[in-house]
């Protein structure tokens, strides 16, 4: 039997801070493209969201409620503290009609697409 090691690693900075990166699902519809975001424990006012033609970013702060000091972990997965991703659009889109929306946990972004020109077919008439 394998003797197990101590909970915590011997360097002191194994919780460094840093800024949190997000997780994100992007896919699209033939009118939108949609991102959603796991963030749990995240209050709207802590978000901002910002769309280019090209680029969707998303900055926030998951906020710990009450004091744990470093010394009385013993593992943490859970991110806190500040976050942001930025994702590239893969098509055109119009972002200052894009809406989004914070339910159980999970940020749901729609942002319309630009209208395609439109391959035009005209009929030769006989005359």
């Amino acid at each position: 039997m394998v003797e197990e090691k101590a909970l915590k690693p011997q360097n002191s900075d194994w919780m460094e801070d840093y800024e949190g990166q997000l997780a994100v699902d992007v896919y699209q519809t033939d009118d939108s493209v949609i991102l959603k975001a796991p963030i749990a424990g995240v209050k709207p006012e802590d978000l901002e969201i910002s769309i280019t033609d090209e680029v969707v970013t998303i900055r926030g702060e998951r906020k710990e409620e009450g004091e744990i000091t470093r010394e009385n972990y013993l593992c943490q997965e859970c991110y806190w503290g500040s976050f942001s991703r930025a994702y590239v659009l893969p098509v055109e889109v119009i972002g200052d009609k894009a809406q989004a929306a914070l339910k159980n946990g999970i940020l749901t972004i729609t942002i319309p697409k630009q209208e395609k020109t439109k391959v035009k077919t005209i009929e030769v008439k006989a005359e």
